[in-house]
């Protein structure tokens, strides 16, 4: 059936954008097979359906050849269509990208919106930009350039001597941890982080466990070096470690587990650990957010558990201070610590040295602590804000999880089904509420048990309490209306 004339929706005119993009830039070249209709699903975290109404719609347009029982093509014709209709071909060049690149070309990643003219956006991974404590950084900021002024040099890859100085003495304050000043090396967010672990432990085809669901783009970098993931499924104790295959490396939350919330308990902990050093293996341990606990007492870090070397911890300011600032850490094991210092001088040979220094101000002045202080009770009121409208807005009609710690709660949809999460989502912003599918943070090939009913990640540390109960009160609405519909 003909697709001309036809108005896409906003999902799939946005998967039809990409794909016209990859053909204009040359990495899709006439003939080239893309992937399938299922593949591209999972990637995209969407319906096969909704990736076949764009492949229809693009070979409409003359950009792709499809036929049955085959996967669909880049048009051998396109060459000489683009420059008929004005367009710039692309110019020749190595048609060829390495493994590493190969695999993330199969990659979808996750849109960047603007969320102006929504009435509340709950991405979560956002923070306020109201809860920055600008005056305090403005200062430390100064004080860092001024301190510099007399030489402008390249820095230790390892980071700035002052804030790691300043970071140890933090994190055993904060979270237990036992280390040297060699072990900790500053990167450039904790995604940076997760990258030099997986370049410098894991080759092609060494397995990774990981949690099911769990961190998305953490997931994506183990399958972009080669590695095999397999998933392991998360209960109320976290993940689950009896009999864990054979691994070269594990990668858990084990303070509030992503995206579901629960905490790793004391004795599978112990049960993590013995795993890694019975296999030779090592432990990421991501604590992206152990600073907002509310309803529970803090749980010790597994690095401050770890007696035989097999924890690397990775830290970030993200969530204290802004993502904008791309400031997180690792402490590596001794063993390992020269390896990560050549990676990171390799990498992008040091994170900008101003802002560390800045940074190391903030907490050897106790600001850093203070405004840890002040934002736990902002975000306290946030998350009291969100349980009580969920409880005035959707009783019984909604199951929330996470709520305990962390700054993002599941809320579990109970009468619609699984199924509908697209759709829901793509109403929700028709009328102005931005809501995250829980569906992509599930591993495919995984047989994690969950509900059967639609789930939602909601973020809440970037919103007011008036935008938060907006929010709520919408998305209540487009529930009864959907129950009615």
């Amino acid at each position: 059936m003909s697709r001309e004339g036809y108005t896409p929706e906003p999902i799939t005119r946005r998967i039809c954008e990409a794909i016209k993009r990859q053909i204009a830039s040359g990495l899709l070249a006439p003939g080239a097979r893309l992937p399938s209709t299922r593949s591209l699903a999972v990637e995209w975290g969407v319906s096969r359906t909704t990736v076949t109404a764009a492949y229809e719609q693009l070979s409409a347009e003359g950009y792709l050849e499809t036929r049955q029982g085959a996967r669909a093509e880049v048009a051998q014709s396109l060459g000489r269509s683009s420059a008929q209709r004005g367009q710039a071909v692309p110019p020749k060049g190595p048609e060829r990208l390495s493994a590493f690149g190969q695999r993330l070309a199969g990659f979808a990643l996750p849109p960047v919106t603007g969320t102006e003219l929504l009435v509340a956006d709950f991405r979560y991974g956002d923070v306020a930009s109201a809860d920055f404590p600008l005056l305090a950084w403005k200062k430390a900021l100064t004080g860092a350039l001024l301190r510099r002024r007399t030489r402008l040099r390249y820095g230790d890859p390892r980071g700035s001597p002052d804030l790691r100085a300043a970071m140890q003495g933090y994190l055993w304050r904060a979270r237990g941890l036992r280390c040297e000043l060699e072990q900790i090396i500053v990167v450039n967010g904790s995604q940076q982080g997760l990258d030099l672990c997986a370049r410098l432990l894991l080759d092609d085809g060494d397995r990774v466990v990981m949690e099911d669901p769990g961190y998305n783009l953490a997931r994506q970098i183990f399958l972009a070096v080669g590695a095999e993931v397999i998933p392991v499924a998360v209960d109320r104790e976290g993940m689950r470690t009896e009999g864990l295959p054979a691994a070269r490396l594990a990668y858990t939350t084990p303070s509030h587990q992503f995206p579901l919330g629960d905490v790793l308990s004391a004795g599978r902990r112990r049960e993590l650990l013995a795993w890694a050093q019975g296999n030779g293996a090592y432990v990421i341990e991501d604590d992206y957010d152990s600073e907002y606990r509310f309803d529970i007492a803090p749980i010790p870090s597994l690095q401050a558990l770890d007696d035989a070397g097999r924890v690397i911890y990775l830290g970030t300011a993200s969530k204290t201070l802004s993502p904008t600032l791309r400031l997180g850490y690792l402490v590596v094991p001794a063993a390992l610590a020269p390896a990560f210092a050549k990676a990171k001088r390799l990498a992008d040979r040091h994170t900008a040295s101003v802002e560390q220094e800045a940074l190391a101000a903030l907490i050897e002045g106790g600001g850093y602590e203070r405004h840890g202080r002040r934002i736990r009770r902002r975000n306290a009121e946030r998350r009291a804000a969100l349980l009580s409208a969920f409880g005035r807005s959707l009783p019984g009609a909604v199951t929330l999880t996470g709520t305990e710690a962390g700054l993002h709660i599941v809320a579990w949809l109970n009468g619609i089904p699984r199924a509908a999460e697209e759709e829901f989502v793509s109403r929700a912003a028709d009328a102005g509420l931005g809501i995250y599918p829980i569906t992509p943070l599930y591993d495919p090939a995984g047989r994690a048990p969950r509900p059967d009913c639609a789930g939602f990640v909601l973020g809440y540390a970037a919103l007011t309490v008036a935008s938060i109960e907006k929010g709520v009160a919408l998305l209540a609405e487009l529930v009864r209306s959907h129950d009615q519909g």
